[in-house]
């Protein structure tokens, strides 16, 4: 964003002060009852992931045959699964898997893509050969290429969660270079350029601060997606092995017996569908909150 001079003056002559505004103030006031809900619901599940082992009255991984396809009670909220455990115990857990996995994807696409992106933007033939790379990661679908990291190296949490992240950070790079080459052309970067300032400070000082808005949009996307995409895959039987709960796993492992009972299916897909639907409906409020010009166009 392009610095601002205000319009106060400390005294007689006194040169005006510059101000960069990054992001503008959100207040709460201006948020949805949409936005509200699904603020609401997000924190739920984080408090549900945070506080697995003190809501969860089993062992989420322990067996007991002789309860096996258990229907809904007391000692078993949501009922249990072919292997006699419980479905309520495993579902609080494997919300701690979706949130690690798409907090982290979201946090390492960011970190890795930040600076590449700065570097494609600012470098002409630094971007030919960067943009080339990002381009080839993108030609492979997502699931794809997880499936394929998933299948070389084996199947863990943090396999995946690489597998994941790997396919997004393009996606990262390719924002903030867009938004680099147009704050290159402004004023007060060519002014910092003329006047010899080094480079790490009109890249971090100058550069970086405008990409800040438009990264939190798209880690909330970046987060959302990485979600589902574990789920996809440990329902492929290509992700988190069963001794992790996982939404995606849970489902996996209860379409066998859909038919007997849906109900291993439909809470683990509830919880997946409200945490997607949650994160995507906060980022979008973001957007329009980051952006006035799109929310005062969509009011209209």
């Amino acid at each position: 964003m392009a610095e601002h001079p205000s319009t106060a003056a400390t005294g007689p002559g006194a040169k005006p002060v510059v101000r960069r505004n990054f992001l503008p103030r959100i207040g709460v006031r201006g948020l949805g009852l949409a936005a509200w809900i699904a603020a609401f619901a997000l924190a739920l599940v984080v408090l549900m992931a945070l506080f697995a082992p003190l809501l969860s009255p089993y062992d989420p991984i322990a067996m007991n045959p002789m309860e096996r396809l258990a229907d809904w009670s007391l000692a078993h909220p949501f009922g249990t699964d072919a292997y006699g455990r419980d479905v309520f115990s495993r579902t609080l857990y494997g919300a701690r898997t979706s949130l690690i996995v798409g907090l982290g994807a979201a946090l390492v696409a960011v970190l890795i893509g930040l600076p590449l992106g700065l570097l494609s933007g600012f470098f002409r033939t630094l971007d030919a050969i960067l943009m080339r790379i990002m381009d080839g990661l993108m030609a492979i679908p997502a699931i794809l290429l997880a499936i394929a990291i998933v299948a070389l190296v084996g199947s863990s949490l943090w396999t995946v969660l690489v597998a994941i992240t790997i396919p997004e950070i393009p996606r990262v790079v390719r924002l903030v270079r867009s938004v680099v080459l147009s704050a290159r052309e402004e004023p007060y970067v060519e002014a910092a350029i003329t006047v010899g300032s080094s480079l790490p400070k009109i890249m971090w000082k100058h550069l970086a601060p405008n990409t800040v808005a438009p990264l939190i949009v798209q880690a909330t996307y970046v987060c959302a997606s990485a979600i589902l995409t574990e789920a996809i895959l440990s329902f492929l039987g290509a992700g988190i092995g069963t001794e992790t709960p996982s939404w995606g796993n849970i489902m996996s492992e209860g379409r066998i017996y859909f038919q007997l009972k849906p109900s291993l299916i439909f809470w683990p897909g509830l919880f997946l569908s409200i945490t997607i639907l949650a994160i995507n409906i906060l980022g979008d409020t973001a957007r329009d909150a980051l952006d006035p010009k799109l929310g005062k166009r969509r009011q209209d």
